[in-house]
């Protein structure tokens, strides 16, 4: 059990600071005066980014169930639902990017620089709220919000 829940747990921290790291690329990135490689390299980051997503996910649900502590830690803690919650919140806010940089492969022409500058607060506010997740995950891990 220690040996999956190490395993589980260094999968997690390091899918964490791959996401973190795909989103903080494409925020660099984007620019107003993006080309059409620039816009290709952000897709590809966005789609690394999704993937690194997805796998966070299962690997933190397989943690949360399978690995030392157990469902019942963790589902009885505030902190893991806000954790989650963010979670969900940064998820939801990058479908709109994901949206606009699939059109602007798709399209052939260079977006507009209003368009780049919508796109950035996106992913300025989702860094934004990445801030929150080791803030609840060290509480979480240190047993505040049980209930």
């Amino acid at each position: 059990m220690r040996n999956i829940d190490l395993l589980l747990a260094a999968i997690h921290h390091i899918l964490i600071f791959a996401v973190f790291g795909f989103l903080l690329i494409e925020f660099v990135w984007l620019r107003t005066t993006l080309t059409r490689e620039g816009i290709m390299r952000i897709a590809a980051a966005d789609l690394g980014y999704g993937i690194a997503a997805a796998l966070i996910v299962l690997v933190g649900f397989a943690r949360a169930i399978y690995a030392a502590k157990g469902w019942t830690y963790y589902s009885h803690n505030l902190f893991f639902w806000l954790k989650l919650a963010t979670f969900a919140l940064i998820g939801l806010l990058s479908i709109k990017p994901t949206l606009v940089f699939i059109a602007w492969r798709r399209d052939g022409e260079l977006p507009d620089p209003v368009s780049v500058l919508a796109m950035r607060r996106y992913l300025h506010f989702e860094l934004a709220l990445f801030a929150f997740l080791p803030i609840f995950a060290a509480a979480m891990a240190r047993g505040y919000g049980q209930y």
